[in-house]
């Protein structure tokens, strides 16, 4: 079996995201064991600010979609604008199965740098979505577009680190009332970035980060706060409460400043 060279094993996030398709299918399949039926695939897609999606396949002979584009649609109607992995996992223990044809193409084409975990020899791993279709060309509402090589790179690792925003702070950020930034489980590194905005289409802002200070989410301070806009600590430890719903005031997290380039970006 071809294992393409993005190929890596599972890291905590992925492998929570094989659980989410597993219990939703398990859950919501109308099939018995050695059974045909509608509902036999389960799918879990993880957005860029690590919220995950679910939806099970709709098999109909007319070609109903399979549960990998049923979960892009479900993300998709929460506001998620860009995805960083997808799975597929088959009913009564069957584990992780490979994307078809046609979803392979569909991630090509609207998330090439999204992460897929499909099985291997040795174990489930997680391969950028544009290596399962070697040579391919990706259709856009314009046309076919030649193959780009750069829009077969994973952004995550070519170029300035990528500091991911949701798109309603993109005018604080641009106009320098907010300067901070604080994150869970996403951690950032001194020296160049680029913020991205996932609006559609998303806006990238040339940045460096400044400063790294890690502390409890009980140690936030109202300083922290107004850097990032806000009033209070407390209203601070609300907002992450709403990205993270399962964080606690003894959790740590990364209060990273930063300073953009220049007041521009592009879109």
């Amino acid at each position: 079996m071809y294992v393409p060279p993005s190929a890596r094993a599972l890291d905590d996030d992925e492998r929570e995201l094989v659980e989410l398709a597993r219990r939703t299918i398990d859950a919501h399949t109308d099939a018995g064991p050695d059974e045909d039926g509608i509902h036999t695939m389960g799918a879990a897609v993880m957005a860029a600010d690590y919220r995950m999606f679910a939806g099970v396949n709709l098999y109909h002979f007319t070609g109903g979609p399979c549960a990998e584009l049923v979960a892009l649609g479900a993300a998709r109607a929460q506001g998620a604008r860009q995805m960083r992995c997808i799975v597929a996992v088959g009913n009564h223990g069957r584990g992780v199965i490979g994307p078809c044809g046609r979803d392979r193409q569909v991630f090509v084409d609207y998330y090439p740098t999204m992460r897929v975990i499909v099985p291997t020899p040795a174990g489930p791993r997680s391969v950028l979505a544009a290596d399962l279709m070697p040579l391919t060309q990706r259709w856009t509402p314009e046309g076919m577009n030649g193959l780009d090589p750069s829009l077969y790179q994973d952004p995550e690792t070519v170029g300035p680190q990528i500091i991911r925003f949701n798109p309603r702070y993109l005018e604080d950020v641009r106009s320098g009332a907010k300067t901070k930034t604080t994150r869970f489980r996403d951690p950032a590194q001194l020296g160049p970035a680029r913020l991205v905005f996932e609006s559609d289409p998303e806006v990238i802002l040339p940045a460096n980060v400044t400063d790294i200070r890690h502390c409890l989410v009980s140690d936030l301070t109202n300083q922290d706060a107004q850097a990032e806009g806000l009033a209070t600590a407390t209203e601070l430890r609300e907002g992450l409460k709403g990205h993270y719903p399962d964080l606690a005031g003894t959790d740590g997290v990364d209060v990273i400043t930063f300073q953009i380039n220049d007041k521009t970006g592009d879109a």
